[in-house]
């Protein structure tokens, strides 16, 4: 039976990898409480050894023999004790065997639900600490529920061989995008949070994090540090502003990212479900800078204003509407982009 347990946790040790340290510590545990449970009088003089390599479990109670016992939870008299060892004296201590079958069957079901909830809490701390290794990450999950009402999305993520079920809340999808049940997605780690509960995932779809992420998964010189993603702007479903940098002269940053015939933006787009995507030459020149992040629009001029923070900017009378964007969502994502406060003006008004 003893070599049967210890053969069980190191099973729990293998498939959950919950250390043997820690299930021996919640035993130890949970059979103190059991004993307890039966026995409130003792309380410091019961102990329990666990011996592996003897595959041995042993529990008792240390009394100190007397001639005369008044305290029967921590004395014994010299003849009981020589039932237990024949060499006890008077004075010294003596380990009384406890039988763990004999225990009530309270005591025994506290026992269980200590062992239990170890485990449980031994799980959840495994997972917290694998899943907070990849906040600000991507990872792949497989849409298991989705709620009708709200329109939430239960998504269960993995991270090597851990899994957990995470909330992609409404606010946190693509406008427009469908979603249904067995569909796999990638989803960008916000947070991970604590809970009572367990350890609590926010992912997220509109997350600017995801873009660059996806950026960095497809595309080599930005992976390796070659080319710089210097600043996202996004309206999540709709489109993306996102300005990008080299240090290397010979190397174009925006060649590297739209890939050979747009294939690598491309995927990106694509798993974005349509999402518009403008890549732009960053500068430290805000003039420049600004008139990029304004693209496709053509710009004549750009000017400081005295404040350091905003800017007006002059384009053609043709391309006013273009720059402004339906709804104003060029100008708005440009703004984002760059930093700074932008006005626009037609060359006429000008």
């Amino acid at each position: 039976m003893n070599a049967e347990f210890f053969e069980a946790i190191e099973a729990i040790e293998k498939e959950k990898g919950i250390p043997r340290g820690y299930m021996y510590d919640k035993i130890k545990q949970a059979m103190l409480a059991a004993f307890r449970k039966d026995n409130p009088e003792c309380e410091d003089n019961v102990a329990i050894d666990l011996d592996e390599e003897k595959s041995r479990i042993e529990m008792y109670v240390t009394k100190t023999v007397v001639d005369q016992v008044e305290d029967p939870s921590h004395e014994i008299n010299l003849e009981a004790a020589k039932k237990i060892s024949r060499r006890a004296k008077l004075g010294e201590t003596v380990n009384i065997p406890v039988e763990t079958k004999k225990f009530g069957r309270i005591a025994a079901q506290q026992a269980k639900q200590i062992i239990t909830q170890g485990i449980r809490e031994a799980e959840r701390g495994i997972i917290y600490e694998e899943f907070t290794s990849k906040e600000h990450e991507i990872l792949t999950g497989v849409v298991s529920h989705i709620e009708p009402r709200n329109g939430s999305v239960s998504i269960r993520i993995s991270s090597n061989s851990e899994f957990t079920e995470a909330m992609l809340s409404a606010g946190e999808r693509i406008k427009g995008e469908e979603l249904k049940e067995g569909d796999r997605i990638k989803v960008y780690v916000v947070e991970v949070r604590n809970s009572g509960r367990g350890p609590q995932v926010l992912i997220s779809r509109t997350h600017p994090g995801l873009v660059k992420r996806l950026f960095e998964l497809e595309v080599p010189e930005i992976f390796d540090g070659t080319v710089e993603i210097k600043s996202i702007a996004r309206e999540a479903g709709s489109r993306t502003k996102m300005a990008v940098w080299s240090e290397d002269p010979n190397v174009d940053p925006i060649g590297s990212c739209v890939g050979p015939k747009g294939g690598r933006v491309a995927s990106i787009v694509n798993e974005l479900g349509g999402e518009k995507i403008d890549i732009v030459k960053y500068s430290e020149v805000p003039e420049e800078y600004i008139a990029a992040a304004l693209s496709p629009s053509e710009v004549i001029s750009v000017t400081m204003q005295e404040d350091g923070k905003s800017c007006r900017v002059i384009v053609p009378d043709n391309q006013l509407s273009l720059a402004i964007g339906k709804e104003g969502q060029n100008a708005r994502l440009a703004a984002k982009l760059t930093g700074f406060k932008i006005d626009i003006k037609p060359q006429s008004e000008a």
